[in-house]
């Protein structure tokens, strides 16, 4: 004997329904989530954003100032240093510092300033390049894991992508101490 077909009829939508609409909803708010911008700006950066990406690039540009003074103090090192100072203008553009201050590769060095920013890990006496390769390298290298280790602890207070851009240049950083004091001599 044949079980009858039972007339249920659904009340509201189904579940297929739900949840086709709901992620297009979603999919919805994620596209326009954002898009106003109470600060002027249209890149969507906050305040904190923009601060933390400006000393970012000021640090990098005090190192690459740091790297100019020893290359020009101690050419025997320049072979070893160029690549390290190139990354370093790199990082320093990637922050959103002025391309002239960290000119490309193929352009020649600036002098080095005597004034780096307060905040850089590149102190007022940078200028002065101690008298060997080892003590040269050893200062670049306390430069670089300060700087390393100061980003590394920004990383909590900042938002996503720029957060991967400091971890990413935290371990560059790291990676040019390994190569300045074991790696590179």
């Amino acid at each position: 004997m044949p079980f009858p077909s039972s007339p249920r009829t659904r009340s509201g939508p189904r579940r297929r329904s739900l949840l086709a609409v709901g992620s297009t909803a979603l999919a919805l708010a994620g596209c326009t989530a954002g898009t106003e911008d109470p600060g002027g700006r249209s890149d969507g950066q906050s305040a904190a954003e923009r601060r933390a990406r400006a000393r970012a690039a000021r640090d990098s540009e005090g190192l690459v100032e740091r790297y100019d003074a020893v290359i020009a103090a101690r050419p025997a090192l320049a072979g070893l240093l160029r690549p390290l100072r190139e990354e370093a203008a790199r990082h320093a553009r990637a922050f959103g510092a002025d391309r002239r201050k960290t000119p490309s590769p193929t352009a020649p060095s600036a002098p080095p300033s005597s004034a780096p920013s307060p905040d850089s890990p590149v102190s007022p006496s940078a200028a002065a390049v101690p008298g060997n390769d080892r003590e040269a390298l050893a200062v670049l290298a306390a430069a670089e894991r300060e700087l390393a280790d100061r980003r590394a602890g920004t990383l909590l207070h900042v938002p996503g992508e720029l957060a991967r851009l400091l971890a990413s240049v935290a371990a560059a950083g790291a990676a040019h101490v390994y190569l300045l004091t074991e790696g590179g001599v």
